[in-house]
């Protein structure tokens, strides 16, 4: 469905800088739409994304946090409904924005969104709503401020594994200071959870919290990014612009993937984190700030240093209190209760009425090596709740990845003469669902072998490995269209 396709988008005349540190993902099963409005926004000084459907958008919720998601309502196989879902488990702050046709704006209220709009849309509509829910979202902000949670709280996605019990320790401690923190930990783990942790029991938590994913921009823009710049600094800066730094003044500033910066942005951010003074891009006026900085990578800064592709001076003034976050399936724990929260939090959005997990489905769960640990934990159970039919969840509801992860493993435990329950009998549990999703990835698709990968998210030859293992003869599938499932 394309919402803009008979649209002519005019950039209104307004000021575009106060839009300017926003960042949205737009989400459209047309490829083209989808670009043509994510330009627009970037022509008017947003950060916007295009996705063209719901494999696309999930890569990309992966990569970097949004502000926006500005999402087509009716997604086939019901994709805005685990997408919304997706947005508000990893980012409960994130606006969304849904649109739809208006004999449907039934089923749209079901995706929880902030605000929905009919199509087609035009421009101003748009632009119009962006203001409206993120200036609301604000004021319901500035209204928690004044009643603040208590510092004791556990955030849910800690568990109460001793691994996480010591950094709730530590944060406790370090957290009322203007300590330097360097959060490490493997890609999924929650470091930028974390991070919001850390300046929420701050005393800095009346003020802003300004996150930066270092990453996700070249060095140029992560400059203008970081420090503002002055009007004609460059090509399209018509009005000057604040950076994150002036934004986190009194509060915080979080500058994820941290090891991605350039050696000439490490000389930069040195400097700024030595004495917290820095000029604008194309200015000459020297602005000081107060912030206190939270820093976070997936990367062993110590071997970057010893390579040469980190800065040792960088390092350690930045390595000042350093939390390690540890993986998933070190913590195996905490999975039964993350998940039970998870799913909590599902049917406290939706209205899902699900009455847990069945055995099977714990089973499997705490028995999956987790390779994007939390993250990946979050899309699990919010794909099994969406699309679960039954009372309760149960292990054909899990996506593949975690299946074959949790059969594997759990074979791994029967060969080496683990006295482990997740012997033979996890490993049969498993089998019969693996096969049966692969069996209905076909069949929806037509018998379509490549169609069905993508949809199982693996390629073409990993599911042949996978359908020899369990007995699905794709040779005789592709000639008559049937199989015994």
């Amino acid at each position: 469905m394309s919402a803009f396709r008979n649209q002519t988008l005019v950039q209104p005349s307004r000021n575009s800088s106060k839009h300017s540190l926003n960042r949205i993902l737009v989400v459209e099963d047309d490829r083209r739409m989808a670009s043509r409005i994510a330009q627009f926004l970037c022509s008017l000084g947003w950060h916007a994304t295009a996705a063209d459907g719901v494999t696309d958008a999930i890569k990309k919720l992966g990569r970097r946090r949004y502000d926006f998601c500005i999402l087509d309502g009716e997604l086939p196989d019901n994709g805005s409904i685990r997408l919304s879902g997706l947005v508000r488990s990893m980012w409960k702050e994130a606006h969304l924005i849904v649109f739809g046709t208006a004999r449907n704006q039934e089923k749209l209220q079901l995706l929880n969104a902030d605000a929905t709009l009919n199509t087609p849309i035009n421009d101003t509509d748009l632009l119009n709503i962006l203001d409206a829910v993120r200036d609301q979202r604000r004021d319901q902000n500035s209204r928690q401020t004044t009643n603040p949670c208590p510092a004791s709280d556990t955030p849910e996605f800690f568990g109460n594994s001793s691994a996480m019990r010591e950094v709730s320790r530590v944060i406790e401690k370090i957290a009322p200071t203007t300590a330097t923190v360097l959060i490490t930990g493997e890609s999924g783990t929650g470091k930028s959870l974390l991070a919001r942790e850390i300046h929420r029991r701050s005393n800095r938590s009346n003020n802003s919290l300004v996150e930066v994913a270092c990453g996700s921009l070249t060095e140029s823009l992560l400059e203008s990014e970081l420090f503002g710049h002055s009007a004609g600094a460059f090509t399209g800066a018509t009005t000057s612009r604040d950076g994150m730094f002036t934004r986190a003044d009194r509060g915080t500033i979080f500058l994820d993937e941290i090891a991605t910066a350039t050696p000439a942005m490490q000389v930069k951010l040195l400097r700024v984190l030595q004495d917290f003074n820095f000029e604008p891009v194309g200015g000459s006026e020297t602005k000081q700030v107060d912030a206190r900085v939270i820093l976070a990578t997936h990367e062993n800064l110590e071997e970057l240093v010893c390579s040469g592709k980190f800065r040792e001076d960088l390092f350690w003034r930045i390595n000042v209190i350093t939390i390690q976050l540890p993986p998933l399936r070190e913590r195996r724990a905490d999975i039964r209760s993350l998940a039970e929260q998870f799913l909590n939090s599902v049917k406290a959005r939706t209205g899902r009425n699900i009455d847990g997990f069945t055995p099977a489905a714990i089973e499997c769960l705490e028995t999956h090596h987790w390779p994007g640990n939390v993250r990946e934990l979050v899309h699990a159970v919010e794909r099994a709740a969406f699309l679960g039919s039954g009372k309760h969840i149960d292990v054909t509801d899990f996506p593949l990845a975690v299946i074959e992860g949790a059969s594997r493993l759990g074979s791994a435990h029967s060969k080496s003469g683990s006295k482990n329950t997740v012997g033979d009998s996890l490993k049969a549990q498993l089998a019969s669902p693996e096969r049966r999703l692969i069996l209905d990835a076909l069949r929806q698709h037509n018998w379509r072998r490549d169609a069905a990968a993508k949809a199982l998210g693996i390629n073409r030859a990993t599911l042949y490995k996978k359908a020899k293992r369990l007995g699905v003869d794709l040779a005789q599938i592709g000639r008559t269209g049937t199989t015994i499932g």
